[in-house]
């Protein structure tokens, strides 16, 4: 960034990273998704790469054809480019284009199974824990990630501008398998979190002459602690998975059902 050859200062690059992340989902459409927002993001620095009008139109065209990633992974992506375009100017737009598409698929698995998937999952799990159980440090650390999360947006839009396209090319091979180690450890996480998060307690006794015998104690926990909020996971798992309910519809039918086995007596507290 301080070689004197360069035309675009880290004050450009984090512009350009800012301007991207204000608009990423904010102008997305079904032609080209985030085209535009790519575009928004690059067009000042593009401008000092490309002095000529024609140069500059042509690389806002190239900008602007389809694009879609995880808007953290395509920091990395669009620093990388800048700093192709920069190098050799609309001798790269092709380039450029290719090293895009090419790209965006894989680090959007990556980027999509950390970002969206697993923190908020996991970190929005403990906050609600915590939440209930009248803490309010799983709230605060909550805030407080996702506004560092915020400044190393930017840094990684800086590692794209300087080793982008390095960084990507040595991972590249290394992608899925790391994308199924996160999986992995998320799921496990996300289970472990099942047994105090997802309460279901049978309040039904069975009795015979004197004896009486609770459900739950006697013998769904003598089966398996957390049996029926585990199998309502799965339950509602599988049903996401079908995709025939909607998930609004899921919460909504459980909801319904906890209301009408607690008047019942089949569920309680």
């Amino acid at each position: 960034m301080n070689n004197p050859e360069t035309k675009l200062t880290k004050k450009d690059i984090n512009q350009a990273a800012f301007r991207y992340m204000f608009m990423a989902c904010n102008i997305f459409n079904y032609e080209n998704q985030q085209g535009p927002a790519v575009v928004y993001g690059l067009e000042k620095a593009l401008r000092k790469i490309h002095p000529n009008d024609e140069d500059y139109l042509a690389s806002l065209n190239n900008q602007f054809k389809y694009f879609n990633t995880t808007t953290w992974m395509a920091n990395l992506l669009l620093g990388a480019s800048l700093a192709m375009e920069e190098k050799d100017g609309v001798n790269s737009l092709e380039a450029v284009q290719n090293f895009k598409t090419g790209m965006m698929g894989p680090l959007a698995g990556v980027g999509d199974t950390l970002v969206w998937v697993l923190y908020p999952t996991i970190m929005g799990s403990i906050a609600a824990y915590m939440g209930l159980e009248g803490n309010p440090t799983g709230a605060i650390i909550w805030l407080v990630l996702n506004i560092f999360f915020l400044f190393f947006r930017f840094k990684l839009f800086s590692i794209g501008y300087t080793s982008g396209i390095k960084l990507v090319t040595v991972l590249g091979a290394k992608i899925s398998v790391f994308t199924e180690a996160a999986s992995i450890m998320g799921l496990t996480v996300v289970g472990a979190l099942i047994p105090s998060v997802v309460k279901i307690n049978v309040g039904l006794v069975f009795q015979s002459g004197k004896v009486k015998l609770p459900i739950q104690t006697q013998i769904l926990d003598s089966i398996m602690p957390a049996l029926l909020p585990a199998l309502l996971t799965l339950a509602v798992y599988k049903l996401i998975a079908a995709k025939k309910m909607s998930v609004i519809q899921i919460i909504f039918g459980v909801i319904l059902l906890a209301l009408v086995l607690s008047f019942f007596g089949v569920l309680t507290v």
